[in-house]
């Protein structure tokens, strides 16, 4: 859904509520393990060291503070990371808003690693799967957030503005581990 000003509360309610039925734009989950490396768009930033700092990120992550950008906005803001929740993504950009639904379909969590994956609903502008994870690595101790992500454009806007699209994915990857940065060290 793309508007020229800021959806309202209760149009961002009812865009929840609606993408709750919705489904998959591509079919099954688990779409970032089928395709092929080439189809990926993966990002590594690192954000912290030790163990602390992996506590904190991987607290960072559960409360979805990688959307913290100013021009993104989550809806509900403190949903649960579980599989089967659904999520909305109310961006603003080149002076116009998009909305679009996402629902988690994945969720891996162990002593070194946390982190999810969200597919593309139905009436999201993109259709594919994020991955969102962190990582202290147990050599260097470095704590590690990753991006991982395939899509392509389902909207027609997004299918017209391809080259300005792939820009804003770029920002939200740079802008997101930024904001991951920020979240560690508090």
């Amino acid at each position: 859904m793309f508007s020229a000003r800021r959806p309202s509360q209760h149009t961002l309610n009812e865009f929840l509520a609606r993408s709750t039925t919705r489904s998959l734009s591509y079919g099954d989950a688990g779409l970032l393990r089928r395709v092929e490396a080439a189809a990926l768009v993966e990002t590594t930033s690192v954000i912290g060291q030790g163990r602390e700092d992996f506590d904190r990120a991987k607290a960072a992550l559960k409360s979805w503070r990688q959307f913290e950008l100013g021009w993104v906005t989550l809806l509900p803001p403190a949903a649960p990371i579980e599989p089967g929740v659904v999520v909305a993504v109310c961006i603003r950009h080149l002076g116009f808003w998009s909305l679009n639904g996402a629902r988690i379909v994945d969720r891996a969590e162990s002593s070194e690693a946390f982190g999810y994956t969200y597919g593309t609903l139905t009436n999201h502008a993109e259709s594919g799967e994020e991955l969102f994870e962190v990582r202290i690595d147990a050599t260097t101790s470095e704590v590690v957030y990753r991006i991982c992500a395939t899509a392509t454009p389902q909207a027609a806007l997004a299918k017209m503005g391809g080259p300005i699209v792939r820009v804003l994915q770029a920002r939200f990857r740079r802008d997101s581990a930024a904001a991951l940065r920020r979240a560690v060290r508090g």
